[in-house]
């Protein structure tokens, strides 16, 4: 679980709605002996406040943002312990344990014409959204107008990192992924709500071990006809799991959902079907996109 700390103190969060349908920021894990867990964080306590900012009613992904800070400074938290338990001030030091998971570089295709942004991503982790927006601006800088992302043996990581990522190359109003509860009507979406960081072409290479986060980036820029797919069937994670602390210290998974690509596919065990198990002349990629037509509703 280190390495995909994204609070830089140890801490994994998840939004749960109460009883009255208000969401609350739960502990859903700690890195065992990590800064927040020394400081005494529990599992289950929900998130009040960081540095005296309310985060009550804030995502997962803007409490985390706030949590943020250069390794080795204090962050100040709120936590209420259990649900029925004491509040708490907590001094807790940062330490950052990521490393970038971005490698890009700048090709040109075989005829010389057109450069080419190469980015490979390993896995989604706190400094994925972050340095691959750095990457792409690069490229773009360097005269890329064709893109290729790798996601090929990326397991995943941090899904809310991989939903803000797939954000980053759609138009605002996009389909990113749906959650599917127990119950059939119980179907929430996730939409972008900015405009793309970049509107050139896409192919996004993925292969069997291309999975859970990836697999959200993945269909989220294939179904919503940003992003030629090439290579395997991918691995086919899509399930949502919560954990609970049991009296005596021990916890259990629970599945409580899974993701559904934006044409409604479900991933889980299933995966995403490539355009091509080859590579593609840029030619073709560019007019089977261009050709492309997102499924309604």
């Amino acid at each position: 679980m280190a390495r995909y700390d994204m609070s830089g103190i140890g801490v994994n969060l998840r939004e749960i709605p109460d009883e009255n349908g208000e969401v609350k920021l739960k502990v859903l894990g700690l890195i065992l002996d990590g800064p927040a867990n020394t400081a005494g964080v529990r599992q289950g306590d929900e998130l009040l406040s960081v540095n005296g900012v309310n985060v009550q009613g804030k995502s997962a992904f803007e409490a985390l943002s706030i949590l943020q800070g250069p390794s080795e400074t204090s962050v100040n938290i709120m936590v209420k312990h259990g649900n029925c338990g004491p509040v708490q001030s907590i001094d807790v030091q940062r330490q950052l344990v990521a490393k970038t998971p971005v490698f890009y570089r700048l090709e040109q295709t075989d005829s010389g014409d057109t450069k080419v942004g190469y980015v490979r991503l390993k896995e989604f982790n706190a400094l994925a959204r972050k340095d691959l927006v750095t990457a792409m601006k690069r490229l773009q800088n360097m005269g890329a107008s064709f893109f290729v992302l790798d996601l090929r043996d990326n397991l995943g990581g941090l899904v809310q990192e991989g939903i803000e990522i797939a954000k980053l190359f759609l138009n605002e109003g996009d389909t990113v992924i749906y959650t599917a509860g127990r119950e059939p009507q119980n179907v929430k979406s996730t939409v972008a709500e900015t405009s793309p960081l970049i509107k050139a072409p896409l192919i996004v290479l993925v292969n069997k071990n291309t999975a859970s986060a990836s697999e959200i980036v993945a269909s989220a820029l294939h179904d919503n006809c940003r992003a030629t797919l090439v290579g395997e069937r991918t691995y086919g994670k899509g399930l949502i799991q919560s954990v609970f602390e049991l009296h005596d210290g021990s916890g259990v998974v629970v599945t409580v959902g899974k993701y559904v690509t934006p044409n409604h596919i479900d991933i889980n065990g299933n995966g995403i079907v490539p355009d091509y198990n080859k590579f593609p002349a840029w030619n073709e990629a560019a007019e089977r996109l261009s050709k492309c037509q997102k499924q309604q509703g």
